[in-house]
Order: structure tokens, then C-alpha cells, then sequence
């Protein structure tokens, strides 16, 4: 980030009256500038993500155990005749699936852009700073102790359980001289996780109903959930959503760090909140819509910004349409790898994305390392 004495902006501040936002405006601008993105290329890496989702929503409603020909499943979409076996497996397994992967794609993915805006922690993850591992615990304890076995009864307890991991973790990762930094927070998530990983252990160790039930649920799957769960959680994310429009310019102005933020005008406390909450919704519906899927909201807004640079309106433009992408992809490969049985798509995510994380954890450097 360029100095008051590198910009030029700091002297004119103090010696000519020009008010302090002025300056902070110009050395916002001046830091943006310098790794702005030409439009056409934001623009064409867009319609190239549009493209890939659309594949991979064909590709999600076309391939699997039974071979179905496109022209079949437009026909059963278009014109349902629920007394052909093909409209039935396209309608009742297919379409559910695949709504499932693209709601929680989006709010994996835009989750994922959120939290790395706001903890300015390019390694931030719901998986890997302990939200999902908070909201899985909470799930567990639901179906455990209150006998919850439906996604909207399951979302509840996930959103209680990704809002306190958050708390805790923000709260350890905050304790000391230098605040919140990217290293206390990933370290504080990755404790966090270990921890209630054992206490999720020792519920279902002692409740062997409760493990016949998360044990499928927690492998990160699209399979075995039905449309009704879908559209029953559809609007907790699309309230995320909405809160992501507004997050943001608000995650530029963080992105230039506090003092910058505060002389432009930023409410820091305000923006913290609306992306908490958005975190929290997203995450949780994510959660109990498909189970713990980690590594979707480390690499999509990685990928996105190779195309869109630091400007997070756009990353998080296009971590709302690679997110869902990603995921359906990973569910396609999940079931033509291993025929006749199926891979869950949370597996085949976590196997490709943990090479990603240790290349990331070599090319980025580090505050405090």
C-alpha cells in the first residue's frame, strides 16, 4: 500500500487545508489504479464462468448411473410424462440434485469471498476457520438430542453453530497487541476445528442412531435431499445474497485497511456486521443443505480475482457463478470415477483443493511470518 509521502497525498492534507477523506480518497484511488483490471477482461472471464456453470448444469442433469440423452432430459423438463422411467429419474434425482449444488455452490462460494475480504486472510474458509465445523457440532447436537432429520430443522442449528464458531474464532484471533491478523485467525480456526471435531466424535460415540443419520449427511454430499429442501432454504440465501450487493464496496474500503476505510467514510463496525450476517446465513443454509463441503470457498475467489484483480464487487460476482460451478463439477466426476457407486462431491472438492492450499500457503506471504 502506497505512503502519504509516496502518493503524494499526505503533505496537501496537513499543509493546504484539503480534508482528510480528499486524501484518503486520492490514495485509495492511486492504490486501486496500480492493479485495476482492464473491463474487457473482467467482462470475457464472466461469460467464460457462465459458460463453464452451464456445462456443468448440463453435465449435473445428463451424466450419471442411468444414461440419459439430452434431448430426453429437455423433454422431461419441458414436457414431463412422470410414466417414462428417464422423466422420473431426471425430475425426482436429477433436478433436486442440481438445484442443491447450485444453491450451495453460490453461498460456498460468495462465503469463502466474504470472509477473506473481511479477515483480509487470503487462506479464509468456512471449512478452514472452524464455521462449518461450528455449525456441523450444532447440526449433530440437533439430531442427537432433539431428533431433527430435515434441512430446514437442520438450519437452525447450523446458523446457531456457524455464528458462535465465528464469534470464537474472531474473538482468539483478535487477543494480543497486533489484533486480528491473518495468521491468529487461521491458527484460532484450525484449533477451533480440532476441538469441536472431538466433541463431535464423542456425541455420535454415544448416540448410535445419531451416527447412522450425520454419517452420510457429513461426507459433503448432493444425493439423497429433494427439492422441497431446496426451496425451503432458498431464501436464507437469497437474503445472503442480497447482503453480498451491499458488502461490496465495503470490502474495497477494508481491503485498503482501517485508517484508510475510516477517511473515506466506512462504518467499520457496520460493514463487520453485514458481512458476519451473510457469512452466518450462507454458511449455515450451505451446511444443512449438503453437509461440511470445505476447500469451495478457499479456490473460487482465488480463481476469481486472476481475472477481476482486487476489486470485490467483482470477485464476489464471480464466486456467486464458479462457486456452483465448482460443485456441480466435483459431484459429475464423483460419479463417473467409480462406477457403479458414486463418490460424494464434498470428497472429490476437499482431494482437489487441498494441492491448492499448500500452494497457496507457499506463494503467499504472510502477515507476521
Amino acid at each position: 500500500m502506497l505512503t502519504s509521502a509516496e502518493s503524494g497525498t499526505g503533505a496537501p492534507a496537513r499543509g493546504t487545508g484539503v480534508p482528510a477523506a480528499t486524501a484518503a480518497t486520492a490514495a485509495a484511488g492511486s492504490a486501486l489504479d496500480a492493479v485495476r483490471v482492464p473491463r474487457r477482461r473482467q467482462l470475457a472471464g464472466l461469460v467464460i464462468a457462465v459458460i463453464l456453470l452451464a456445462l456443468a448444469v448440463s453435465a449435473s442433469l445428463v451424466v450419471g448411473s442411468r444414461s440419459i440423452p439430452l434431448g430426453t432430459v429437455l423433454d422431461a423438463l419441458l414436457r414431463p410424462d412422470l410414466g417414462l422411467t428417464d422423466h422420473t429419474v431426471v425430475l425426482d434425482l436429477r433436478v433436486p440434485r442440481t438445484a442443491i449444488g447450485l444453491l450451495a455452490g453460490l453461498a460456498l462460494g460468495l462465503a469463502g469471498a466474504l470472509m477473506q475480504g473481511i479477515t483480509r486472510n487470503p487462506l479464509a474458509d468456512p471449512g478452514l476457520l472452524g464455521v462449518n465445523a461450528g455449525a456441523s457440532l450444532f447440526v449433530v447436537a440437533g439430531i442427537a438430542w432433539f431428533g431433527v432429520t430435515s434441512a430446514l430443522g437442520y438450519v437452525w442449528f447450523a446458523f446457531a453453530g456457524a455464528f458462535v464458531a465465528a464469534v470464537i474464532v474472531y474473538v482468539v484471533g483478535s487477543l494480543g497487541r497486533e489484533g486480528a491478523t491473518p495468521v491468529k485467525l487461521a491458527l484460532a480456526g484450525t484449533a477451533l476445528t480440532a476441538s469441536l471435531t472431538s466433541l463431535i466424535t464423542i456425541v455420535l460415540l454415544s448416540d448410535s442412531e445419531a451416527f447412522d443419520k450425520y454419517r452420510f449427511w457429513s461426507a459433503g454430499s448432493l444425493v439423497a435431499r429433494d427439492l422441497d429442501s431446496a426451496l425451503q432454504l432458498a431464501p436464507f440465501i437469497a437474503v445472503g445474497v442480497l447482503l453480498c450487493v451491499l458488502a461490496g464496496r465495503m470490502l474495497n474500503a477494508l481491503a485498503l485497511g482501517d485508517d484508510l476505510a475510516r477517511g473515506l467514510g466506512q462504518n467499520l463496525v457496520a460493514a463487520r456486521i453485514v458481512c458476519a450476517v451473510a457469512v452466518v446465513l450462507l454458511c449455515g443454509s450451505a451446511t444443512a443443505l449438503a453437509g461440511p463441503i470445505v476447500f469451495v470457498g478457499l479456490a473460487v475467489p482465488h480463481i476469481a480475482r486472476r481475472f477481476t484483480g482486487p476489486d470485490y464487487r467483482w470477485i464476489l460476482l464471480y464466486s456467486a457463478v464458479l462457486g456452483p460451478a465448482l460443485l456441480l463439477a466435483a459431484d459429475v466426476l464423483g460419479r463417473v470415477i467409480a462406477p457403479p457407486g458414486e463418490i460424494e462431491a464434498g470428497l472429490i472438492v476437499a482431494f482437489l483443493g487441498a494441492p491448492m492450499l499448500i500452494a497457496l500457503v507457499r506463494r503467499v506471504k504472510l502477515a507476521g511470518l
